[in-house]
């Protein structure tokens, strides 16, 4: 079975994003394009600011010999230069490579070599230092360009630039050649690879998936049409906030692609530790975030009240229990009020709703995505009660995060939703496998034809890697990766992130690591969410000095086995945990035990772990854990 609409792709427009740029700088010049926070001040970029900044840095890349097919890498947290480098590559119809900012140097020296970039720009002293280490590794490196020049007066080597250097040199270049930029833009194609977005490499070293201009402009139209993952359309008036990762390819749409397909206004957060009050600044009408940052959102909210006033404690009691029953009803409407939830909502928007929305920067938020990963039903229920139209959403790299949305009176939670507009999605035969087919569609793996022809068949379907399953016969549900399926001793099959989620709905759980392939009985590793547990135990007069500590606490361990035992009445008896052992360390990208996205390597994290495993197979307790019983 499948669910479909017609892929009819072939009368898409394709909109290369400097055109793009050239057209909305010329028909709103003074229009804000971006607002980047600097020093507590927010300060407007106009469309023609950012044209000005792209031409710039495309005339600097240019007299560094950076020409069509090559190469150009960024390392830095979100900013406007992140975006203007991006527009200024794909000025030169080159490539961008967009590292994460907690790349450590192997995974750097890794991806620079892989994708052989010619220049790298680095946000600040820390990226520079991870580039010079890398260098002598990289011999198609030639610059390395900081975009901060803190700390780095001293820095001397050949390769290295600042930003002013080379934005000098352009304004040479282009003194000598002004129609360059012109000449290349006339000879582009829709099949020009725009960008090489890199796996987060979970079962092996990440590869370089090549998005074209086609594939760009396809998810770009999907994103901003009625219907598409942001839901209704949207523009101008639409505001966001940029803060996941512009390696990553939702925040790379939504933050680029759609910004200068529709005109909204990005804004930009002053660093990662204030996008909590940066929300409250902006209150964002679209938000996406991944089911971290909501559950997060959730945790805190529940610290809050545990520590406000009586009344304010009584009021929210109250609150939460016509938020389930709003919940409930919208849940059982497809996502949308029903007349008794719409009027619970307005007796309690006053007092409860709005204040509690504006404070966690939501109130303004028309739509919002849960996606790249699956979200516990109780968090999707928490915020669907206080208001948030939250829907679920599936896709990834290689369909230009393009497959499946839940929509607005058609919401079915546990599931990703229906097939995007101008997407196929159906399941293969005998392994239930996802496959989509649309113009997002990568064009392939970087140097990599086998593991491109193993990714789409001849007949242009991507194999996801994922199994699914129908839900009423047009919603998709993910069951789990294939290479993560559990097989027991006793042959079951069974999906570890079903019963991991049912673990870590709760706030006081952060990891959840099933483990049980070939085992007679399924075991878990456990961390907790130490802001949560920390407050939780002060709350007792607990006393505690880290998160080791903390952990080991038998009043912990005991909080912990309470949780275990609870998802254990929900699942079934071949898929309860019998035993758990509690992880003395939250879990680290720099560690090599999570991907820079936070996906969880589980090969490499079991291989530093075999003693907590094999503890829980044996007849001895030696890890603060607990052993449950056959009855969980």
């Amino acid at each position: 079975m499948s669910t479909a609409a017609p892929p009819a792709t072939d009368a898409l427009v394709v909109n290369h994003l400097p055109r793009l740029l050239r057209d909305v700088a010329a028909a709103k010049p003074g229009h804000t394009a971006m607002r980047v926070k600097e020093s507590g001040i927010w300060r407007d970029i106009t469309w023609t600011d950012y044209r000005v900044a792209v031409e710039r840095i495309a005339f600097g890349l240019a007299a560094l010999g950076v020409t069509v097919g090559d190469r150009v890498a960024i390392q830095s947290e979100n900013r406007p230069e992140w975006i203007f480098t991006d527009v200024a590559a794909s000025s030169l119809r080159a490539m961008i490579v967009g590292l994460y900012p907690t790349n450590p140097v192997a995974e750097v020296a890794y991806l620079l070599q892989d994708s052989g970039a010619r220049v790298l720009i680095a946000e600040d002293q820390e990226q520079v230092d991870k580039a010079l280490a890398a260098e002598p590794g990289c011999p198609a490196l030639e610059w390395i360009v900081a975009l901060n020049g803190r700390g780095l007066a001293a820095y001397d080597h050949p390769k290295l630039l600042s930003i002013d250097e080379l934005i000098e040199r352009g304004e040479r270049f282009a003194a000598s050649q002004p129609r360059h930029l012109d000449e290349i833009d006339a000879e582009r194609t829709p099949d020009d690879v725009v960008t090489l977005i890199y796996t987060s490499g979970t079962t092996g070293p990440p590869k370089g998936a090549m998005l074209t201009a086609r594939n760009v402009s396809f998810a770009a139209h999907v994103f901003s049409i009625d219907g598409g993952i942001l839901g209704k359309q949207i523009g101008p008036d639409d505001a966001l906030l940029s803060y996941l990762p512009l390696s990553h390819v939702v925040e790379r749409g939504i933050s680029v692609w759609v910004n200068l397909t529709s005109h909204t206004v990005v804004h930009f957060a002053e660093s990662i530790d204030t996008v909590t009050v940066d929300l409250a600044e902006v209150q964002p009408t679209v938000l996406f975030a991944v089911p971290r940052i909501w559950e997060k959102i959730q945790a805190t909210v529940a610290i809050r009240m545990a520590n406000a006033s009586r009344l304010k404690r009584a009021v929210y009691r109250v609150g939460s229990r016509w938020s389930q029953t709003i919940a409930a009803d919208r849940i059982a409407n497809g996502g949308e009020f029903t007349p008794r939830a719409r009027l619970r909502y307005i007796v309690g928007y006053l007092p409860l709703y709005r204040p509690l929305r504006k404070r966690l920067g939501l109130l303004r938020v028309r739509h919002a995505i849960s996606g790249a990963a699956p979200i516990a039903p109780d968090v999707l229920s928490f915020f669907l009660g206080i208001g948030i139209p939250l829907f679920e959403a599936y896709g990834m790299t290689e369909n230009s995060a393009v497959a499946t949305t839940n929509v607005p009176g058609r919401m079915s939670v546990g599931t990703v939703g229906e097939a995007q507009p101008l997407s196929e999605v159906r399941l293969a035969d005998g392994t239930n496998e996802v496959l989509t087919r649309n113009a997002g569609t990568f064009a392939g793996y970087w140097r990599r034809p086998d593991a491109t022809a193993e990714a789409v068949d001849a007949d242009g379907w991507l194999h996801t890697g994922d199994v699914g399953e129908w839900v009423d016969g047009t919603h998709l549900r993910i069951v789990d990766r294939i290479k993560d399926i559990i097989i027991t001793a006793g042959g079951k099959n069974i999906a570890p992130s079903e019963i991991e989620n049912a673990i870590k709905a709760s706030p006081f759980i952060k990891e959840a690591v099933v483990i049980g392939d070939r085992r007679p009985y399924l075991t878990a590793l456990i961390g907790i969410e130490y802001d949560t547990v920390a407050d939780w135990a002060s709350r007792r007069r607990l006393e505690f000095t880290t998160y080791r500590d903390l952990s080991t606490k038998p009043e912990v361990i005991e909080l912990v086995a309470g949780v275990v035992r609870d998802a254990n009445t929900r699942l079934a008896r071949v898929e309860a945990v019998r035993k758990f052992r509690m992880l003395i360390k939250e879990l680290d990208h720099e560690d090599g035990e999570l991907t820079a996205t936070q996906k969880l390597k589980r090969q490499a994290f079991a291989r530093t772990v075999p003693h907590l495993v094999d503890d829980m197979y044996a007849d001895s307790s030696a890890y603060p854990g607990a052993d449950l019983g056959r009855n969980g």
